[in-house]
């Protein structure tokens, strides 16, 4: 499954929830990197089991089947000014939309969540919103693991 503007993610053998999930590492460095390699994941999300990641670190997490998948200290988005106006607020953390918009086509969207000392993309396949339901109860519900990550200065992404 791609995720995003390149990132891939792939489930590794198994019955479904039961394989690893390939989803690759990003590179945090300072701050970032220490607070990413602290995050604690729970055991299920939005009623879905977490899935083993392959290969196994801190940095990245995933839930379900197909995965909705967090990476934690992911770079900067290259356009983040130029995504400011299609930034939201749910559950007070902002979140920049990635490509494909909601709605277009049955790949997965990616969300990058900015304004703070870590960046962290959270994929979400389209089974999960494909009936209706809003992105925005999906990435509310990762308020209670991110919300206590730095916040950069005002109006700065």
């Amino acid at each position: 499954m791609r995720i995003g503007s390149g990132v891939l993610v792939s489930v590794l053998g198994g019955c479904a929830g039961g394989g690893g999930v390939e989803v690759p590492i990003p590179s945090p460095t300072g701050q970032a990197a220490t607070i990413c390699g602290a995050l604690e994941y729970p055991k299920s999300f939005d009623g879905l089991p977490r899935r083993k990641v392959s290969p196994p670190s801190n940095l990245v997490a995933a839930w379900g089947e197909p995965a909705i998948a967090l990476r934690c200290g992911v770079a900067r988005p290259s356009d983040v000014r130029g995504l400011i106006p299609d930034v939201v607020n749910i559950a007070g953390l902002l979140w920049a939309p990635g490509g494909p918009w909601p709605g277009e086509g049955d790949q997965p969207v990616t969300w990058t969540l900015v304004g703070r000392t870590a960046y962290v993309e959270v994929t979400i396949p389209r089974k999960y919103t494909s009936h209706g339901r809003p992105v925005g109860e999906i990435l509310g519900g990762f308020s209670a693991i991110l919300k206590d990550l730095p916040k950069l200065p005002e109006d700065t992404y």
